[in-house]
């Protein structure tokens, strides 16, 4: 710290890496080192690049952790993600991430005291309560037992009536599993109406083709979910979630599943979000909520027809992104992560390229930088996002952009205008 009491950004020089020796920085997302066995995907794979690598510099290899408590997750049993690994990588440190935060607020009971929660508490008297998000326990966008303990406060705090919308996973969990956590949540769900509350699920679908895309790369996927969650409307009509997820499963995995409307005896919605409402977005990762936030928080969105906006309290489980206090109202308040290695560079003239295609350009930047949009200094700073393709599912075209990733890697590092070039290399691994 300096004097004054604010931070000094000032950085020794390196003593092994002077100034003018560029440095590529590739992220592997997905790639690690277990046990090998059969089991072991790439350990089974021919990796000749990685393997020279390792086996060329065995002095300069190391291995650092990348789930539980090393990257601020609750518990070492709780699986890493491309969040909270580039938080840690660019700040160079530990925060307590979103699912701990979230665990912490729940156990305490701070989360009803908080001005979120006392802002969607208005709606209660008169209201529907609509919560959505992923169905899961995989615990890297959100995670069931999370939603268990919010349904049974709100319920107890004057929450009357309750719709949930729920995204199904089988990407961080086993494909097929949804029709389990379906079940359990229609029980709890049950035991509520017991008590008096009027809870039901009310819409569906699987979160890559429902609601949940990212970094603006194919808004048609929030579409089908305003339609079904906001207006009530989708293709398939259910009695019961269970019998939809089941139906729907017969032709499509549980990520694809299309969007679905829980009907009543009169083939009426059961739960569309209107006037007077509360909606909050239960997932505690912020990439994949973004797109609906701004659909459910901006007057003047033009992303598609929205065809009618209800006059709704609309809180997000964090805040999902803090540069553009986005959503304005959040049940949890998210971790602040400041000092990242991007700010630092920058005061010390060092200079930063960074790329990656859409569905992981977030990942080198905001996640990198701290949860924080934009740059720190444009002209020390160039940032290049490569469109991912639009509407081809990754085990279709699996090579997605590796090759054009690595194409304006080499132009950024034989330009010689940048000392650091960071890229997150999908499919780089081999």
């Amino acid at each position: 710290m300096a004097s004054s009491g604010q931070v000094s950004f000032k950085l020794e020089d390196h003593p092994k890496l002077p100034k003018g020796k560029r440095i590529a920085v590739v992220v592997l997302d997905g790639w690690g080192e277990y046990k090998p066995d059969q089991y072991n995907c790439i350990h089974v794979a021919q990796t000749p690049t990685m393997d020279s690598l390792k086996q060329g510099a065995p002095d300069r290899w190391r291995l650092i952790r990348a789930h539980g408590n090393a990257v601020g997750l609750p518990t070492e049993d709780d699986m890493g993600n491309s969040e909270v690994g580039h938080n840690a990588l660019g700040a160079g440190r530990i925060f307590a991430q979103g699912a701990k935060l979230v665990d912490l607020a729940l156990a305490s009971g701070k989360i009803y005291d908080g001005e979120g929660f006392k802002y969607i508490s208005e709606s209660f008297e008169k209201g529907t309560l609509h919560l959505i998000g992923l169905l899961s326990d995989g615990g890297v966008h959100s995670r069931l037992d999370q939603l268990q303990l919010l349904l049974k406060g709100a319920s107890e705090r004057g929450a009357k009536r309750i719709r949930v919308h729920v995204l199904t996973d089988g990407r961080d969990v086993l494909d097929g599993s949804s029709v389990g956590f379906v079940e359990t949540l229609e029980n709890d769900l049950a035991k509520l109406r017991e008590k008096g509350v009027d809870a039901r699920i009310a819409s569906g679908g699987g979160r890559m083709y429902v609601t949940m895309d990212r970094y603006e790369n194919d808004w048609d996927v929030v579409k089908r979910g305003w339609d079904a969650q906001v207006l009530g409307e989708a293709p398939h009509k259910f009695k019961n979630a269970v019998e939809a997820v089941k139906k729907l499963r017969e032709n499509a995995n549980d990520q694809y599943l299309p969007p679905f409307v829980i009907v009543d005896d009169n083939n009426k919605a059961v739960g569309p979000i209107v006037d007077g409402d509360a909606v909050v977005t239960i997932n505690f990762r912020a990439d994949r909520m973004v797109m609906l936030a701004k659909a459910l928080e901006y007057q003047d969105f033009n992303k598609f027809d929205r065809v009618r906006v209800p006059k709704i309290r609309y809180a997000g489980m964090l805040q999902y992104d803090g540069e553009l206090k986005l959503p304005s109202r959040y049940l949890v308040s998210p971790p602040e992560i400041d000092r990242t290695s991007g700010e630092y560079l920058v005061h010390n003239g060092v200079r930063t390229f960074a790329c990656s295609e859409t569905v992981k350009f977030g990942h080198v930047t905001f996640f990198w930088n701290g949860n924080r949009s934009g740059y720190f200094n444009p002209q020390m700073e160039e940032y290049v996002e490569i469109p991912s393709d639009v509407g081809i599912t990754f085990n279709v075209q699996p090579k997605m952009k590796a090759l054009e990733i690595g194409e304006k890697a080499r132009d950024a590092i034989l330009s010689g205008k940048f000392d650091q070039v960071i890229i997150n290399g999908v499919k780089f691994k081999n």
